[in-house]
């Protein structure tokens, strides 16, 4: 397929740019394959340059023979474009739909960008599973690199090198993946150079309601505890929901299979319900009616917050265990890839300063999100202004976003760099020039 056949009318002169708290600007529209580009000649005047793949939606209006639509982004920009001329401006509009909503990834910008400044480093390769493995080698030798899922059969949604306790060989994997939601059996996730603690993370255990059990998995699991010790489990479902998991083949770990191990039930809200309260906060923040009440009260029906305050404490929780309790820590929810993971990454960033440096927040991001099988491509397919139903989309990386922030705010010296990089992450997730975060699986 062109992308010419998509592009009714490439280029509309006279188009008049509104932002919010910026000057209007007069100049001409062009449509090009990936971006949507308004320039007014003039000096000192920023182009702009939207990515198609950044729309959400688009709104038409028309008063007399001008035309104006409004484009609302991904990254939650709304802007105002008026076009001289009715058929131009529907023609404009039906390119921005069409161009805005391809499916095929190999259509997508990054396969076609061209970087204009000289690439130092070769960034899919900064972040190896092999090198972080060194720095755990140089602090305990208790665990190993496996290859286990090295063509991604055994756990799709894994890399091909996941690190294991040494005694646990490659055969007792397999059949733990079987025993796990989605394969995703017990990995580490972090090794606590103060105490030798450990936090791993997982899919739920499938026990069913005939109480199925796994010794090979109960074996894994006891492998990270020292004599006499006990381990927390975090589940983060509410326990009925944990309990209803298993009419569904799901489950969690008994007391009876695992006697060494508390679990403990923390509720972080599924993605539908994460999606829908980031639907409702901007709602609440695009309010004109300037009424502090109606803000408050439209914040608070929003429950963005509360998510919020539940994810950060359940992270507490994990990094009191590991530093304070001196125990063990396995983290899952139902897949393992969404709340497990805003819990995994924030519990690091609370236990380890080098993941506050940018580097060490790169890293993290790479392997807590990418390697560790964040849907990234189904939960950032629509933002909060979106006209489809919500199907699998949700602000998962969003939220864990704004738990940085919030650490952030309360301990900035404790950081290498500020909230406007965390913006950028923001920004990347839902529309970018680089393929970081366009799949859905590292596989």
């Amino acid at each position: 397929m062109e992308f010419a056949e998509l592009i009714k009318t490439p280029r509309v002169d006279g188009v008049v740019l509104h932002r919010p708290f910026m000057p209007t600007v007069e100049g001409t529209l062009c449509l090009t394959g990936h971006h949507l580009i308004l320039s007014s000649r003039q000096d000192n005047i920023e182009e702009l340059w939207l990515l198609h793949s950044n729309i959400d939606s688009i709104e038409k209006r028309f008063v007399g023979s001008l035309g104006s639509i409004i484009v609302k982004c991904k990254d939650l920009r709304v802007i105002q474009l008026d076009i001289p001329g009715m058929e131009e401006c529907l023609n404009i509009a039906s390119s921005i739909e069409a161009l805005s909503t391809l499916d095929s990834l190999s259509l997508m910008y990054p396969f076609f960008y061209r970087p204009m400044f000289e690439v130092i480093e070769d960034g899919w390769k900064l972040f190896l599973p092999e090198e972080a493995f060194k720095d755990l080698e140089s602090m305990t030798d208790e665990w190993r690199l496996s290859d286990v899922n090295k063509d991604f059969s055994v756990c799709p949604s894994y890399p091909s090198l996941v690190a294991v306790p040494k005694n646990i060989d490659d055969e007792a994997l397999r059949k733990i993946a079987t025993f796990r939601q989605g394969g995703r059996f017990p990995v580490l996730s972090y090794y606590h150079r103060k105490n030798g603690m450990v936090m791993m993370r997982a899919g739920q255990p499938l026990t069913g309601t005939n109480g199925r059990r796994c010794k090979e998995d109960e074996k894994l699991i006891n492998a990270t505890l020292r004599p006499g010790k006990r381990g927390y489990v975090i589940d983060t479902r509410a326990i009925n929901v944990a309990q209803q998991a298993k009419a569904r083949g799901g489950g969690f770990e008994s007391e009876a299979n695992y006697p060494q191990w508390r679990r403990i039930h923390k509720a972080i809200e599924r993605s539908n319900v994460l999606q829908e309260s980031l639907i409702k906060l901007v709602e609440a923040c695009n309010d004109q009616s300037h009424n502090m009440d109606r803000w408050l009260s439209k914040l608070e029906a929003s429950s963005w917050q509360s998510h919020v305050k539940e994810i950060l404490t359940t992270a507490c929780l994990a990094a009191q265990c590991i530093d304070r309790e001196g125990a063990s820590v396995l983290v899952h929810g139902t897949e393992g890839t969404d709340s497990t993971l805003q819990v995994t990454s924030l519990a690091q960033i609370i236990l380890d300063p080098s993941r506050r440096t940018i580097r060490g927040f790169q890293s993290l991001v790479e392997r807590e999100w990418l390697q560790a099988g964040h849907p990234f491509q189904q939960r950032c397919a629509q933002s909060a202004y979106s006209n489809s139903k919500p199907r699998q989309e949700a602000p998962v990386f969003l939220l864990f976003l704004d738990c940085v922030w919030q650490i952030l705010r309360q301990f900035p010296c404790s950081f290498e760099f500020n909230e406007s990089f965390l913006l950028l992450l923001f920004e990347h997730t839902y529309a970018s020039q680089f393929g970081t975060f366009l799949g859905k699986l590292h596989s």
